[in-house]
């Protein structure tokens, strides 16, 4: 069954890219953003299935949207993207809630089995 995937990056290549991946694999809807503040308001009057967001960006950090994604919807999936890994970010993440933590670059594979897993939980 298809979903409905938010995805935030403040990078327009790594969403061109989320999308292309995601799009050309799987049926379902995607939305993209690069401002956080407005993926934020987006989310908070948009049913989505799922929350991809990377964790630095400018206005708004991947915890930070994760945090007030979880204030609106207690029960949404969040991915949260970095090419920044550190064990405590990985930790502080899946804390708050966090689906999964996955680095930058990642694998096409890793990233469709995911949000296949993340849809069939949900």
């Amino acid at each position: 069954m298809a979903g409905r995937i938010l995805i935030v990056d403040d990078e327009k290549d790594m969403l061109a890219l989320l999308k292309r991946i995601i799009g050309e694999e799987t049926d379902h809807e995607l939305v993209t953003e690069t401002d956080p503040l407005k993926a934020l308001k987006l989310f908070r009057e948009t049913l989505f299935d799922l929350l991809i967001t990377d964790l630095k960006m400018p206005k708004m950090d991947g915890i930070k949207l994760l945090e007030e994604a979880k204030k609106t919807r207690e029960d949404v999936s969040v991915v949260i993207l970095t090419a920044y890994a550190t064990i405590e970010t990985a930790v502080e993440a899946i804390q708050k809630g966090a689906y999964d933590y996955l680095t930058k670059p990642f694998r096409r594979e890793r990233i469709l089995l995911t949000i296949d897993k993340v849809m069939k939980w949900q």
